[in-house]
């Protein structure tokens, strides 16, 4: 008879089995859509569940692309948890780059030799950049690049490689075979004169390698053929579905490519409802289960419009990390996957400041509330120690009220606020005074506009001014703040509707903003006491004489 395993073994399998009842019942939504995988596997047993990611690289990848690879990446992370990584999984980040490219993206240069391009596969048409062999080709690597710096786990697999390669050959066979049906399940959904010539496969021209939209005179699933009438010539030309010389229509492709790979699960943007509706309807013609997935809102730019690879309006991935860490950019892609959200740049400061604000809340977190923490599922349920002394919106308010170009200026503040606090000890903390002083220069100077103070307004301001200048020199943010609410209890700050903690009447935000408006030119900023800690009173008065002086 065997004895009890190692205490520690004990604690591992337990602590594992506790995880797991404990994501079983979770809200968060990784484990939403995990447990749909789950609930698939009940019906249809697997040794291994296959993740798969869509790009399609007509243009350079943006965030929404990311995005899709980061969330799927956190949905298989839950998956895991809740099968005891008993299971194999896999994550394919699929690239369409046998798409012919239907027109010239407005952010490539070289627009006009890629005009002379149009309608060849991606992998066929030259890289305006001049890096790689093709368009296709250089887009690709940049888009593994930047998911090898985030260091997702994933398969990259190239739609040109699969076609070309014979990998799809038993799939296209398939698709051919069963031929009629595919045409009875789009025909529906196309306009009148589109459905005269749709075929779901297009062969590739073998004079131009153009792809070719044209309709399919006959079919042969014995021989594994169509014939189809050259464009040109008007001769009839039949070739093989397999090896390369065809691809599919996208809706049919996705459909066959579920099948060739055996995918379980895969999301789509909201404007793809009605194409994964009709590439399931098409998996289930070819015998095949469509996967599990949801179907997230858009990203929009500034303007409120959705945002595209060609036209390259939103933000890109490189822009983001300009001016932010990657995990910030992760957790704007957890938040709230079924909501429209703007991605610009005016979201970045909230998201890197909430990241810290969750990380720092972590610790404090039974195990329960830390499956419901962003952090856990950002990193795969190990998030990091929190350690970052002044957040990213002090940051940017100590480089505008000093001006700041250089991180030494930044850091001599920083280190009289926390003493031992240095770049060395703080590489995070190093890497945010750089993201903010980069964002300033880019989005907060040019916006920069002082408002002039009324007169009650000046008054207070120089009473603000004798107060702290009648403070001890290492007067706490805490004790700074009450100077502030004791200067701002007067018209027309007075809020007598609040209270404060030691029942005295409220201030309004008014005083607040007022400050940030007339003495930093910006709308909003930190809690001012805790911005006049950090900057020092001797600064913050001198900031307050200067304000008083401009509009004297």
């Amino acid at each position: 008879m065997k004895g009890p395993p190692p205490e520690n073994m004990m604690s591992v399998t337990e602590n594992a089995a506790s995880l797991r009842e404990l994501a079983e019942q979770s809200n968060a939504w990784p484990f939403e859509e995990a447990r749909k995988i789950v609930a698939r596997l009940t019906k249809t047993p697997k040794q291994e569940v296959i993740f798969e990611t869509g790009y399609g690289p007509s243009g350079l990848p943006h965030i929404g692309t990311f995005g899709e690879v980061a969330r799927t990446t956190m949905v298989r992370h839950a998956f895991r948890v809740l099968t005891d990584d008993k299971i194999k999984t896999r994550l394919i980040a699929f690239s369409d780059d046998m798409d012919g490219l239907r027109k010239v993206p407005d952010n490539v240069p070289n627009k006009e030799m890629l005009s002379l391009h149009l309608g060849k596969p991606l992998t066929k048409v030259p890289d305006p950049f001049g890096t790689h062999p093709s368009f296709g080709q250089h887009n690709n690597a940049r888009l593994r690049s930047f998911l090898d710096t985030f260091g997702f786990e994933y398969e990259f697999m190239s739609s040109t490689d699969c076609y070309t390669s014979g990998r799809f050959d038993t799939a296209l066979l398939k698709v051919l075979e069963h031929f009629d049906a595919v045409m009875k399940i789009m025909l529906p959904s196309l306009r009148e004169e589109r459905a005269q010539t749709y075929s779901p496969f297009l062969p590739i021209d073998p004079r131009t390698g153009i792809v070719l939209q044209v309709p399919v005179l006959a079919h042969d699933a014995s021989r594994g053929t169509i014939t189809y009438e050259e464009p040109e010539s008007k001769e009839q030309v039949t070739v093989p579905v397999t090896g390369g010389r065809c691809k599919l229509q996208w809706k049919p492709d996705w459909a066959m490519r579920w099948v060739a790979l055996g995918i379980d699960y895969e999301m789509a943007g909201k404007d793809l409802i009605d194409s994964v509706k009709l590439s399931s309807a098409i998996c289930r013609a070819l015998g095949g289960t469509p996967p599990e997935g949801f179907n997230y809102e858009l990203f929009l730019d500034e303007k409120g419009q959705k945002i595209s690879k060609s036209k390259g309006n939103g933000l890109t991935i490189e822009e983001w990390l300009r001016y932010a860490s990657p995990e910030s950019l992760s957790l704007f892609m957890y938040r709230e996957p079924k909501s429209a959200k703007r991605l610009y740049f005016d979201v970045i400061p909230r998201h890197v400041d909430d990241y810290q604000q969750f990380l720092e809340g972590y610790d404090r977190q039974d195990a329960k509330q830390r499956l419901a923490n962003p952090v856990w599922h950002i990193h795969s349920g190990k998030p990091p120690k929190a350690d970052m002394p002044v957040s990213f919106s002090m940051l940017l308010t100590l480089v505008s009220s000093s001006n700041a170009e250089n991180a030494e200026t930044l850091w001599g503040f920083i280190g009289r606020y926390r003493p031992g606090v240095t770049p060395q000890t703080h590489p995070k903390l190093d890497e945010a005074v750089q993201y903010a002083i980069h964002y300033f220069r880019d989005f907060v100077l040019p916006e920069k506009k002082f408002r002039q103070p009324t007169t009650e307004e000046r008054k207070a301001l120089t009473d603000l001014r004798d107060a702290l200048s009648n403070l001890p020199t290492d007067a706490t943010a805490e004790h700074i703040q009450d100077v502030l609410y004791d200067v701002g209890r007067r018209p027309p700050f007075l809020d007598e509707k609040k209270k404060a903690k030691d029942g005295k009447p409220g201030v309004s935000l008014d005083w607040f903003n007022m400050l940030y408006q007339v003495l930093l030119g910006q709308e909003k900023g930190p809690r001012f006491g805790s911005f006049a800690a950090v900057y020092g009173l001797k600064n913050t008065v001198d900031m307050i004489d200067g304000a008083l002086a401009r509009s004297a």
